[in-house]
């Protein structure tokens, strides 16, 4: 019997001979033969191979197709001399109509069943082991001498015929300075699953416990280690179960076919494909990924909504990154609840001004046309003016449809709590993700106040209370949009609003937002949220990262996310809306932007004129 002290540096020929023999004393092949890939196994009939083949397909993130037999070839010549399928795995399973029925060590019994069966050999994470070490990134399961930890995703594959079946997803702890080196060291690797499809806390992915896997062992993760989690060819295994099947084989997860070939076939990648790495979310903990040229471009919008028109002094208050943070927490939301309305004009029926519906709404047609749900939360007394702007948005084409209209008011300590959760449970919230928009903020002393320092509390409806809430509800995220300091949300820059800005001392917000986003003028952080979402859905990376590498890429819909986007025509209809709803001017400014060499939009207002 062999130990398996050695067995990283043997070749894949020679290891096949000795699991051939059944002279091997270890559980799994992880670490074996470093630097070569490694395969799962499915052994199908012949009638259900065409199906299968398209399921891989249809889901190559888990299921990178490296091989696929004709009916009783045991033989594998292009993926390996001399093997024999039957023999050259540790380890198999045999599933009758749906059920595993038992293990083996061999398929020669069924030799003859074989004849009319098809195997799939499927690419497997342990082939980026190797990569992975000499990113300098250590391997947990291996150094503690274990399997890898599998478990069963909450996520859907696609669907194909009788094939159907939850994601399966492989977990590795990886150290948190080295998240990002562990995403480019296998994100080209796309035989062996590529990057990860998902980084941090487990129960978004539907996991309850890390220490009870659905299949191989548990990994311990050492302090300071993020549970990182990559597609798994054991989702084949999930399928074959599900198919019910009258029979079939697998590998027994863990115990994978060695390949002769290496993972030394790296495609060279383009500068604008650089995988990045962000993190979103303390609470849960939570990253993303993202190209690093869609980072450079939302950087850009960024920079242009950050002019300051009035010299107002709001550079003080820009946080770098802001923009793409807010923005990456919003493409993996299902769910957005938006506010406007900024009672400046006192004096006036409506006080509204025409800073932030525009930017709302703007941002409310890109969520519809990333097929998320949205609505809109805005005081009382404004619900009538609110919902003829929205009808009137429909008509004119700038919403596809009409956006629910909410309001808020206090009438119990658990008020807030009840208005964003189901039934005031903070572990089913309405919404993901929150956003302020020029939205009168509460001020340190209970008030609210314009920039000139009047008080206008009574005109404003508590709506504070909703972020506030969201951040002791894990999951809920917030945005706050501003131009001056004043504006719900900006609590997190209040210190340089108050040294910096005219009046701060008293007029400055008090209440934060996770992502804060300061524009010169506030209808310009709407419009630039809305050119960030469609930049992050366009691009590649982040995509099949929301996905997590099931289904099919969704760059078909470019052309409706692209309608969706603000225009100066657009904007001109609304604000021509709003004036004639007795919306007036709060602030005037003309910027221009381009993303992709195109202009996305320039931003006009009715006192353009006196501007310039």
């Amino acid at each position: 019997m062999i130990l398996t002290g050695g067995l990283k540096s043997l070749l894949p020929h020679v290891l096949r001979r000795i699991i051939r023999c059944n002279r091997i004393s270890i559980s799994n092949t992880s670490g074996m033969a470093e630097g070569y890939k490694q395969a799962n196994v499915i052994i199908l009939h012949k009638s259900l191979a065409d199906d299968f083949e398209k399921f891989c397909h249809a889901n190559d993130g888990p299921l990178p197709l490296l091989h696929r037999s004709k009916p009783g070839d045991w033989k594998c010549s292009s993926l390996s001399s001399d093997s024999d399928i039957r023999t050259d795995c540790l380890q198999y399973r045999i599933y009758e109509h749906g059920a595993c029925t038992g293990s083996l060590k061999s398929l020669k019994e069924y030799s003859e069943q074989l004849k009319d069966m098809v195997t799939f050999y499927l690419g497997c994470s342990f082939s980026f082991e190797k990569a992975v070490q000499n990113a300098g990134i250590p391997i947990r399961n291996v150094e503690q001498k274990c399997n890898v930890s599998m478990y069963k995703a909450t996520v859907p594959c696609y669907s194909v015929s009788t094939f159907c079946c939850n994601l399966v997803v492989t977990m590795r702890p990886i150290p948190e300075s080295k998240l990002e080196a562990a995403v480019l060291a296998t994100s080209e690797l796309k035989e062996a699953h590529g990057a990860p499809v998902h980084i941090g806390h487990t129960g978004l992915l539907g996991i309850q416990d890390l220490s009870k896997p659905d299949y191989g062992d548990p990994v311990h993760l050492h302090p300071g280690d993020v549970p990182v989690f990559w597609a798994c060819g054991v989702t084949g295994v999930e399928a074959v179960i599900n198919c019910r099947a009258p029979l079939a084989f697998t590998h027994s997860p863990g115990c994978m076919f060695i390949t002769d070939l290496k993972n030394d076939n790296v495609t060279v990648r383009s500068s604008r494909k650089v995988p990045q790495v962000h993190c979103i979310s303390q609470d849960p903990l939570h990253y993303s990924i993202v190209s690093a040229e869609a980072v450079r471009k939302i950087k850009t919008l960024e920079t242009l909504i950050g002019i300051d028109p009035g010299d107002r002094g709001i550079i003080h208050l820009h946080r770098q990154g802001e923009l793409l943070k807010a923005c990456l927490a919003i493409s993996h939301a299902r769910s957005v609840l938006i506010t406007t309305g900024f009672p400046t004009h006192f004096t006036y029926e409506p006080p509204e001004e025409n800073d932030g519906p525009p930017g709302a709404l703007a941002i409310a047609a890109m969520l519809q046309a990333l097929e998320k749900e949205v609505a809109i939360v805005t005081d009382q007394r404004a619900m009538n003016l609110n919902r003829k702007i929205i009808e009137e948005a429909v008509q004119l084409g700038i919403l596809k449809r009409p956006v629910p209209l909410l309001s808020y008011q206090r009438e119990g300590a658990d008020s807030a709590l009840t208005f964003l959760c189901e039934n005031g449970n903070p572990r089913r919230p309405r919404f993901d993700h929150l956003i302020a928009i020029e939205r009168a903020g509460m001020a340190a002393d209970g008030n609210y106040y314009n920039a000139r320092k009047v008080n206008i509390k009574h005109l404003v409806d508590p709506i504070d209370e909703l972020f506030l809430a969201g951040k002791n509800i894990p999951g809920v995220t917030t945005t706050g949009v501003g131009d001056g300091g004043n504006e719900l949300g900006m609590g997190k820059v209040k210190d340089a609003v108050k040294k910096h800005i005219k009046n701060g001392d008293v007029i400055a917000c008090d209440v934060e937002a996770d992502f804060t986003i300061v524009a010169g003028v506030s209808n310009w952080g709407g419009y630039a949220i809305a050119c960030a979402l469609y930049i992050l859905s366009t691009c590649e990376l982040h995509d099949r990262y929301l996905r997590k590498a099931v289904g099919f890429p969704q760059l078909s819909k470019k052309m409706v996310w692209l309608a969706a986007l603000p225009s100066v025509t657009k904007e001109e209809k609304l604000l021509k809306t709003l004036v004639r709803h007795g919306v007036r001017s709060g602030k005037t400014a003309s910027l221009e932007m381009e993303v992709d060499g195109l202009p996305f939009y320039n931003t006009h207002s009715l006192m353009i004129e006196k501007l310039l």
